[in-house]
């Protein structure tokens, strides 16, 4: 049964705003504590209140928003502490994400593992963290499409945005860019070869880096 073709403009809409909306959250445009509204989103965005409206509840249940009814929507705090909660729960999704990816990647998904390997290297070689940040989100979408495990998907989905959000914010002063490019360029070329045990560690390695890392600023901090 086909949806009506309203549905998907309204889906397709809702999905600009989510966007739109999350990157400016991710990269501290709209900052922790900022208070957002509805009719504010709307006129910014250039996109009607309803799919609006959908973007907004989707990022609260990702935990990037707090919706006070009859109050205003407020974006939330980034706690270093509460990070390291996500990131047990992130370990064990990549994991289970990167084997099945390496399983079951059709051969295109393989290549494009290989491409966004080389990218992650020559990401670290030059220090880019432009470069860097947009191959990690393509990365982690990749990584999701080629396991074919919805369930999973939607899980990860949740930490996705917390994950990148805290990195922005404290990388410049905490981390070592190019060692987490390489460790990420390890699990892309694993997954691309499809040895799953292989892409497993890699996975591991990656997030001991990034808990080691998020252990960082909570010193820094205290």
């Amino acid at each position: 049964m086909r949806r009506p073709r309203s549905a998907m403009i309204s889906d397709s809409l809702t999905d600009q705003a989510y966007r739109l909306i999350e990157e400016q959250i991710v990269t501290l445009r709209l900052k922790p504590g900022d208070v957002l509204s509805e009719q504010m989103l709307s006129a910014t965005f250039k996109i009607g209140r309803t799919p609006i409206r959908e973007a907004l509840q989707r990022l609260a249940h990702e935990g990037l928003l707090t919706i006070l009814p009859r109050k205003g929507i407020l974006v939330t705090d980034i706690n270093p502490r509460h990070q390291l909660l996500v990131l047990e729960v992130r370990r064990e999704l990549e994991r289970l994400l990167s084997r099945a990816g390496a399983e079951r990647a059709t051969p295109e998904q393989r290549e494009q593992m290989q491409e966004i390997a080389r990218g992650m290297d020559r990401a670290a070689k030059g220090n880019d963290d432009i470069a860097f940040m947009r191959l990690d989100r393509e990365f982690n979408r990749l990584m999701v499409d080629a396991a074919h495990n919805s369930y999973a998907a939607r899980a990860i989905k949740l930490l996705q945005g917390l994950s990148r959000r805290f990195w922005y914010m404290h990388y410049r002063q905490a981390a070592d860019l190019p060692l987490c490019a390489r460790l990420h360029a390890n699990q892309a070329r694993a997954i691309a070869q499809g040895n799953g045990e292989a892409a497993a560690r890699a996975s591991d390695k990656l997030i001991d880096y990034v808990e080691s890392f998020t252990r960082g600023t909570v010193s820094v901090r205290a």
